[in-house]
């Protein structure tokens, strides 16, 4: 039911010129076809500290409407908000490992519901060259100087020489969609979250919202007739309210602050801040780059590439009770087309170090619930996995016991801190993990300048 969009914003001023020039557009009311629409990864109109002051366009208006709208779930309980709460940076509100949906509200999904804060920033999927001034933020330079953070598209032709290819880009924790309308199309449908059996189904409750003369303003009279339509349009509607609302992407963390020389960060906090950058150290910026793109955009805090790190297989997902089951990132179960591509299994999207303070789990399983064992397992995973990991039959550590035996060649073991070995120091002391859980928290949105993050 995916449709091609084709437009990607610029600013908040050619933003507010063309929604207004859009709606204009759309209010003719034929309901003619699918129209072609995108929401990606640009230039955002709230790249600032202030909300922004343009009213959002009608359509973002009924999209919040449907966002929170329980109604349109097969239980009658669960909305879009119920896993990406607005009170919880667009996170869950709980700190289940996987959320709880479907008819009856107890069929567990297979992955960490994310934050879907900034999410209008991340770039199409694509497999290609490696970038240096994603993958390695230049410790202290300008990101012009290293280049900027342009993300290169498909390769055409042949690559050169010893290029390195890497996947990159997309949504969700395996990339498989591009747009913020694919991953609204999602959840509305899959049957361990809002659990719609079809097209035809979720628009006959959209046609009995309190909202439905919304679609008819909008769409015309005939949009009720064309139930493929009316379903594109109220995920667009979604998606746009995510992109307009300046509550999912403020940037405005006291490190926002603070690289627009607007606050000062004290003495342990830019301590963290070295650790998170030192190659030798916490090594965090490179694949977490904190600093200002090449056009001045405030750093994303991901590269958006795929890592495998091996993380512990968590008992607590009902999935994984099956020994045979094992969620392989971007070789399935969730997408197909990279399931032969043996060297990529294992590896899951980078995700943004924005609000991460704010996180009640971590990784793609919630195996983890706090920043100190996060950090725990990366200062200590290869020093003394059998913290970490189950024992097999002979009494052995069964390291990186998530993935097959065969893929576990694909875990990142070369870059510190992942470097190390049993009887080594670990990369940091338990002081210095402790300041960087500090600096971590400067990443927080909604600082006022003289407040304190602790």
């Amino acid at each position: 039911m995916m449709h091609s969009r084709l437009f990607s914003p610029l600013n908040m001023g050619i933003l507010s010129l063309f929604i207004c020039t859009l709606m204009s557009a759309r209010l003719h009311g034929c309901g003619s076809g699918l129209q072609a629409k995108v929401i990606t990864s640009s230039t955002s109109s709230t790249d600032s500290f202030s909300s922004s002051t343009v009213a959002p366009s009608a359509i973002a208006q009924l999209g919040k409407k449907i966002y929170f709208d329980q109604s349109l779930s097969a239980s009658g309980k669960m909305a879009c908000s119920t896993c990406h709460s607005p009170d919880h940076y667009y996170g869950p509100a709980n700190d289940l490992a996987v959320q709880l949906g479907g008819f009856t509200l107890d069929a567990a999904g297979n992955r960490v519901a994310p934050e879907i804060t900034y999410a209008y920033r991340n770039p199409a999927f694509s497999i290609g060259p490696d970038n240096p001034a994603l993958e390695n933020v230049n410790f202290g330079q300008s990101a012009a100087a290293a280049g900027g953070n342009a993300i290169p598209r498909k390769i055409a032709g042949a690559p050169a020489a010893n290029t390195t290819l890497v996947p990159q880009g997309g949504l969700f924790w395996d990339g498989r969609v591009n747009t913020l309308q694919e991953q609204t199309d999602g959840p509305l449908f899959n049957p361990v979250e809002m659990a719609n059996s079809s097209i035809n189904g979720l628009a006959a409750k959209l046609a009995k919202t309190a909202y439905a003369g919304d679609f008819l303003k909008l769409f015309g009279a005939n949009i009720f007739n064309n139930p493929r339509l009316l379903v594109s349009e109220a995920e667009d509607a979604i998606a746009r309210f995510e992109f307009e609302d300046p509550s999912f992407h403020r940037f405005n963390s006291k490190y926002d602050y603070y690289l627009a020389g607007k606050s000062r960060l004290s003495d342990v906090e830019m301590r963290g801040l070295k650790l998170f950058e030192d190659p030798d150290k916490g090594n965090c910026a490179a694949c977490h780059p904190d600093r200002k793109t090449a056009e001045g955009q405030p750093p994303m805090f991901t590269d958006f590439q795929y890592e495998a790190l091996g993380v512990p297989r968590n008992s607590t997902i009902p999935a994984n009770a099956d020994a045979k089951y094992y969620d392989l990132g971007l070789c399935g179960p969730f997408r197909s087309d990279l399931k032969m591509q043996a060297s990529y299994c294992g590896m899951f999207r980078t995700p943004s170090l924005r609000n991460v303070a704010t996180r009640k789990v971590f990784f793609h399983n919630g195996v983890y619930e706090s920043l100190d064992d996060v950090l725990q397992f990366y200062m200590f995973r290869d020093i003394d996995p059998e913290r970490f990991y189950s024992k097999a039959a002979d009494g052995g550590v069964l390291k990186f016991d998530d993935l097959p035996a065969r893929y576990r060649s694909n875990v990142d073991v070369s870059d510190a801190p992942f470097n190390r070995h049993p009887g080594d120091v670990p990369a940091l002391s338990n002081s210095e993990l402790q300041d960087l859980i500090v600096f971590l928290k400067t990443l927080t949105d909604g600082y006022r300048p003289g407040s304190a993050y602790r």
